[in-house]
């Protein structure tokens, strides 16, 4: 499935908390676009649909949608905080080409994206 850091379990949990969503899901997928082709995304979700697949990860229950889970089977999930700010950062073992920022990839399938604006 997928891993979550420590470190990135305790800021999901903190935003849950902030947002009084402490019963949520943290959902990821993955869409089409981005400059390598697809881009991740995360956001909270009360219930998972019928066909997510639904585990457990730091803590934290996550849920992934039937056309996500192969791209991003076996990922990481961290959090980085720096100088320059922080953010979150997946490490994908399906990915054979990332914009410079991380946050779309390319797999072997080859999908396209635009140019990068990151």
């Amino acid at each position: 499935m997928i891993t979550i850091t420590k470190t990135a379990s305790e800021r999901l949990q903190a935003i849950m908390t902030e947002k009084n969503i402490t019963d949520h899901a943290l959902r990821v997928f993955v869409s089409g676009g981005g400059c390598s082709g697809l881009s991740y995304g995360m956001t909270f979700a009360a219930a998972p649909e019928s066909t997510d697949r639904v585990f457990e990860a730091q803590g934290l229950k996550v849920v992934v949608d039937p056309a996500s889970i192969d791209y991003i089977s076996g990922a990481t999930i961290d959090y980085m905080d720096s100088l320059m700010g922080g953010g979150f950062r997946i490490e994908n073992p399906n990915a054979v080409q990332t914009c410079s920022c991380g946050s779309s990839f390319k797999t072997e399938a080859g999908e396209q994206g635009q140019s990068c604006s990151c």
